[in-house]
């Protein structure tokens, strides 16, 4: 609640956060007079910097934007085409429960698919929380796994350390003297407000930051001292040859790894060439990567007797084919380093996760409701079913928080998948490319119209009190509410008995760091204090607690992969020849890696229909001057790019910041289709495979194109 001296005129002062997977939770200062938000601010207090973005300050625009869905609707026209009339939310309820009820009648619950996703990530309204209580409670039904971010992430630090809590509070880099941003781009996708602020101190205190990517993202234009540009997919490759630097020099941490680390004898027999006769040196390396030898050396060199150093392994080369290797392959450099569980190291951990900012309970959910599939499959078992071995034949598909055919791969294969159930329900604000697919689509609330509590992305020291700031726009409804009034419709007494208040404060008094909910809410936000900055695994380090893997110790060769025996994931890291890479044989027909980073202004696909983001968005597919000049491409033209997947229209942007041989665009522009089924609105996800890694990533960043020069485009006057 705001305090008095926040009041002004007749308007107050509500603190708030957003809810988005942007990848931070910062102070939004929301001015509401007579039950309008009149302007939106943001906020340091209580810790450096936790100051919104433009996404975040664009939050008014999202509220009253004038193509927002405000009454339920349904479809007249065909899939797809978009045409739609009013119902009220009478017809609306009474149709999809007797759906539900059909359907789980006529084929049973895992005919029905929930499709809910990370549209929406907070305790009570959040992805996994009303949805899935739901369907808990009618008996089940068929939904999805694998995270389309971190996948690979998540799967190498459970294997190697038996944790997702594998990282450290954002302090922590002030006391590193080497900063690897390996695929980490946190000046757009945030990770922490705070982190782009300590990474800058951190560099004025001397520390030396090297950014390695395929291009020269901003966080390499504005954090780094040394760009290494590094071709898609072969990540994994320049770290083995690094550790054959450290290995054959004698500069890894012997007395860490023996110990701290378990099998690291079978990765130094298939580093140096024993177990294969391939030793992994920078000369292998540099032909797979091309990055020159001698910047392989200098790195591992730096690495090894910078300490302590912090190799942040980011997520953006995990989303290839074998992107776990890479990951693993990270976490095992991090330990040869002796930088794991010390102040100013990092363990390289994937998921880069601290346990703070959590609350001890959130809205109870089942850990299972039914069979799943990953998503990247969710597309071909819609279309293929008990025939092609998924767990049903689906009759109905739910949506909630998912621009599924936006942001999963291969969109042309995702329409054909869209038209096969007989009923599809969408939960949307906007009529994305998904929406229109729907049958019936029923408007949700933002997260300035409800009461939340806002949690650190991969965990913090604050909590925030997300106020409700006010009522819903036209006759939106949270997703809590729209299950809730479902569930009594079906019959379902115990789905919801509760206001959000009252879970609320369930919530609160389950967390010890947090004060009553009384003083949290009329503060608005909660700093934890911390002594020293939180640093995972340093009570294994320095106390000699056991990790949580079989062995109880880093898992350079992992036990539990060694019992899979699935021969595409070996138990130690290897580099594994990724399938759409630069020696695949499709290249002589498509010769161009195509990358997808996140992109400044959306949140995935969220935001990419609000004009005053829009105006000042720069969706461009960057091209190699050298790639651009063979094409006769020019900045400014327009060019198609394409493959056996489909094809996509877009304005050139030739640069030097990207590596030849690779294009980039960024992700989650809308798709939008000529009568061809040419995409003319950037999205990127007409061009990739819907397949998943060995391990579930989502390896949006395996993709090969080929480009080609519009016929009469020339750059604009």
């Amino acid at each position: 609640m705001p305090s008095e001296d926040e009041r002004h005129g007749g308007e107050r002062v509500v603190l708030t956060s957003c809810y988005y997977d942007c990848g931070a939770r910062c102070l939004l200062k929301v001015r509401v007079r007579d039950g309008a938000i009149t302007h939106i601010g943001t906020d340091d207090r209580p810790m450096p910097n936790l100051r919104a973005c433009a996404r975040g300050l664009a939050q008014r625009d999202v509220v009253y934007a004038s193509d927002r869905l405000t009454k339920p609707l349904k479809r007249i026209g065909e899939r797809g085409e978009g045409k739609f009339e009013p119902i009220s939310w009478g017809e609306a309820l009474e149709t999809v429960s007797k759906e539900l009820a059909r359907i789980r009648a006529s084929d049973g619950n895992t005919a029905i698919f929930l499709m809910d996703y990370t549209g929406s990530l907070s305790p009570l309204h959040g992805w996994g929380k009303a949805p899935r209580r739901f369907f808990s409670h009618f008996g089940g039904c068929t939904t999805s796994w694998g995270n389309a971010s971190a996948e690979s992430a998540r799967f190498a630090s459970m294997m190697t350390v038996g944790t997702s809590f594998t990282g450290s509070t954002r302090d922590n880099f002030l006391h590193s003297r080497l900063i690897i941003l390996w695929s980490w781009n946190p000046v757009v996708t945030r990770f922490g407000p705070d982190a782009v602020y300590y990474l800058s101190e951190a560099r004025r205190a001397g520390a030396k930051i090297i950014a390695v990517d395929p291009r020269l993202s901003p966080s390499g234009k504005a954090l780094a001292d040394e760009w290494i540009p590094i071709k898609p997919g072969t990540d994994a490759a320049m770290l083995l040859a690094m550790a054959f630097v450290m290995i054959t020099e004698d500069l890894y941490d012997r007395g860490f790894v023996q110990r701290h680390t378990s099998g690291f004898d079978r990765f130094e027999d298939y580093v140096v060439g024993r177990e294969d006769g391939t030793p992994k040196t920078p000369r292998w390396a540099e032909e797979i990567t091309g990055v020159e030898a001698e910047r392989i050396h200098r790195l591992a060199r730096d690495y090894a007797s910078s300490k302590p150093a912090a190799l942040l392994a980011g997520w953006a080369a995990g989303r290839t084919a074998f992107g776990e290797q890479y990951h693993r392959t990270a976490m095992t450099l991090a330990a040869m380093t002796g930088n794991i569980g010390v102040t100013g190291g990092y363990a390289s951990g994937g998921h880069g996760r601290v346990p703070l900012g959590f609350l001890g309970k959130s809205l109870p959910v089942p850990d299972e409701i039914g069979p799943t599939v990953h998503i990247a499959n969710l597309y071909d078992a819609l279309l293929r079913g008990k025939a092609g071995g998924y767990p049903s034949d689906i009759k109905l598909l739910y949506i909630v928080g998912c621009n599924v055919l936006n942001q999963f791969l291969n969109i042309n294969k995702g329409i054909e998948a869209l038209r096969k159930p007989e009923f599809i329900v969408v939960h949307e604000r906007f009529l994305t490319p998904t929406a229109r697919y729907a049958d019936v689509i029923l408007p949700v609330s933002t997260c300035l119209e409800r009461v939340d509590i806002g949690q650190p992305w991969t965990g913090g020291s604050y909590f925030i009190h997300m106020e409700k700031a006010i009522d819903p726009v036209g006759e939106t409804k949270s997703d809590l509410a729209i299950f809730t009034e479902l569930a009594s419709r079906l019959g379902l007494a115990d789905y919801n008995h509760k206001s959000d208040e009252e879970w609320l404060r369930e919530f609160v008094e389950a967390t010890p760091e947090l004060p009553p909910y009384e003083d949290f809410a009329r503060a608005g936000y909660h700093h934890i204090p911390l002594e020293k900055p939180w640093v995972a695994f340093r009570d294994q380090i320095e106390l000699g607690i056991p990790f949580a893997t079989p062995s109880g110790k880093i898992e350079i060769f992992s036990q539990v992969i060694a019992e899979m025996k699935d021969p595409l994931l070996p138990p130690i890291p290897r580099y594994m020849e990724p399938w759409e890479g630069p020696k695949d044989p499709l290249t002589k027909k498509y010769p161009l890696q195509l990358i997808s980073p996140h992109a400044k202004l959306r949140v995935n696909s969220q935001l990419d229909n609000i004009p005053r983001l829009k105006s000042r968005m720069e969706d461009t597919l960057w091209v190699n001057g050298t790639d651009a000049k063979a094409r006769g491409i020019k900045t400014g033209d327009k060019v198609m790019v394409f493959n056996d997947r489909g094809q996509m229209v877009c304005t050139a942007h030739v640069t030097q910041d990207i590596l030849e041989g690779v294009v980039s665009m960024d992700a989650g522009a809308w798709y939008v289709p000529d009568q061809q089924g040419i995409d003319h609105g950037g999205c990127v996800n007409v061009l990739t495979r819907d397949a998943k890694s060995p391990a579930g990533a989502f390896p949006s960043n395996s993709c090969l194109v080929e480009i080609k020069r519009e016929e009469g485009s020339g750059s604009p006057l």
